[in-house]
């Protein structure tokens, strides 16, 4: 089942579960980016994952060429925290949540982390955390879409204003990810 280098814990939990619990942070945050090519994708919870920092950077100082400029990952850092959300999946999807996050080319390592949930609920999850990265800056359009899901799922407001003040590289062509995920927003709000 397993499509990647990943600890033990995190293989057998998607060979003996039909489904895992994913924490999201970066892009995926926005529903409708992940549902791209993950149409699994279920709502569990809002969490935070404490004692790590959201960061920006290039694998290998190599920026993104999907996004063009620097992607999210998870940097530990004690005393802070990241939000994010927990979607729960379908095992099926593993392989393309993997393929998306550049695992088999070695730019994110699929990891298994503690999130609490509002709730003060602790749950176990897959996330990713870039390998081997420079910092950076992200591109207008990826932070753009990392604040939309933001807001979607209603992180806290300080957090959200925290991600608006993120800098970016001020890139202005085009990125047909981006394109993808507003043809698909503009889909969804056509369907209300």
């Amino acid at each position: 089942m397993s499509c990647s280098r990943s600890s033990g814990d995190l293989e057998e939990q998607s060979c003996k579960n039909e489904h895992f619990l994913y924490f999201a942070y970066g892009s995926n945050l926005l529903r409708e980016r992940i549902m791209l090519r993950n149409p699994s994708v279920v709502f569990l919870s809002l969490a935070h994952l404490l004692d790590y920092k959201l960061a920006f950077g290039s694998h290998q100082g190599k920026p993104s060429s999907q996004w063009h400029g620097s992607t999210a990952t998870i940097v530990y850092t004690p005393g802070d925290e990241v939000w994010g959300v927990v979607w729960k999946m379908s095992s099926n999807d593993l392989c393309s949540l993997d393929r998306q996050e550049g695992v088999e080319d070695g730019i994110y390592v699929p990891i298994e982390v503690a999130v609490q949930t509002q709730e003060g609920k602790v749950i176990q999850c897959r996330s990713y955390q870039m390998d081997d990265f420079v910092y950076g800056l992200p591109s207008p359009q990826y932070k753009k879409v990392i604040c939309m899901g933001a807001k979607q799922n209603g992180l806290p407001v300080e957090y959200q204003e925290k991600l608006d003040s993120i800098e970016t590289n001020n890139y202005t062509g085009l990125v047909p990810v981006f394109e993808e995920i507003e043809a698909s927003l503009r889909a969804a709000e056509k369907t209300k």
